[in-house]
């Protein structure tokens, strides 16, 4: 297994994020890809379940592999991918294409807190293996928060992204999909998390972890030493310059990527907070006790292969 790596957060949690996850990916966009190609099935029956002429946004899209789905019926929804690597970025946005057929999708460079949006433009949202690269508690929960109000917006920080995402759907009939790590690594994991004494029954929810896991270059993916160089972003600042090279002086470099592994109970902890942080109930349509409430349901929670994940509908009564 390979070691991942507890610490502690002491700089901004922006620049934090600047260094060990903006950087690091656009390094390593090409290698990254090419080990991700399979859609989780959960998520892919989320987007086959979904009406024909709905639009939705990947935020955090990647190499955009959900971009192409629902693979039973092609086209019958319209998936918007935005990240912030501009280098997965030129992936994504041919996501699927053969060759011969060259498929062009709708991506956009963006940071998934950003409020580009108008308020519920979206029928869904998904947020796969996204939020845990949020290094605080109230960016994450921002995160949901405007993907359930881009579903309606706020502050910045794991709460945040939540908000993010629930302000980014329809307030009437919005989806929302959300994925992140978790502590409870299964059978097949190559990843060894390290966890803290905070695992007693007296303290719940249970926080997870902040750790760097590392990422090794393939021998074939790694290039010569003196191009590097070309591959760091225009705009990065010579602090980032620093962080996002090899942490080893080997041939083949390895780079650190910063994620918050989420423990049991967390994410829907997390949930609920940015749900009551927008002023929405949290529970069915039919719970509510008069007219013109709103509101956000758990439709299902749950761990799958290393992952805890959670989906949303948004309603008014």
């Amino acid at each position: 297994m390979k070691p991942v790596k507890s610490i502690t957060i002491i700089d901004d949690p922006q620049v934090h994020e600047d260094q060990h996850v903006h950087v690091v990916y656009d390094q390593i966009a090409s290698h990254f890809s090419s080990t991700r190609y399979k859609p989780w099935p959960i998520i892919a029956k989320f987007l086959s379940d979904l009406p024909t002429g709905w639009i939705g946004l990947d935020s955090g899209t990647g190499n955009g592999k959900y971009l192409p789905l629902p693979a039973d019926r092609p086209g019958s929804v319209l998936t918007i991918g935005l990240d912030r690597s501009r280098n997965l970025l030129q992936i994504a946005q041919h996501a699927g294409s053969e060759p011969g057929c060259l498929i062009t999708r709708e991506v956009v460079w963006g940071d998934i807190l950003g409020s580009g949006w108008r308020l519920g433009a979206f029928d869904y949202t998904i947020s796969i293996a996204t939020i845990h690269h949020l290094a605080s508690h109230d960016r994450r929960k921002l995160a949901v928060q405007v993907r359930v109000t881009f579903i309606y917006r706020q502050k910045v920080h794991h709460q945040h992204v939540l908000q993010c995402l629930l302000q980014a759907v329809s307030p009437i009939h919005g989806r929302v999909m959300i994925y992140v790590w978790a502590i409870e690594q299964d059978e097949l994991s190559k990843r060894s998390i390290p966890t803290s004494d905070t695992d007693g029954s007296d303290h719940y929810p249970l926080t997870g972890e902040d750790v760097f896991v590392p990422w090794v270059m393939s021998q074939n993916q790694h290039t010569a030493k003196g191009k590097f160089k070309n591959d760091i972003p225009p705009s990065a600042t010579s602090k980032e310059v620093v962080s996002a090279a090899p942490t080893l002086a080997a041939e083949i470099p390895v780079y650190n990527r910063y994620y918050h592994m989420f423990a049991k109970g967390e994410l829907k902890h997390l949930t609920i907070q940015a749900v009551e942080g927008l002023g929405l109930m949290v529970g069915s349509r039919e719970s509510a006790n008069a007219k013109g409430c709103r509101g956000v349901e758990i439709i299902q929670e749950g761990w799958e292969r290393s992952n805890y994940y959670v989906e949303l509908r948004r309603w008014v009564s």
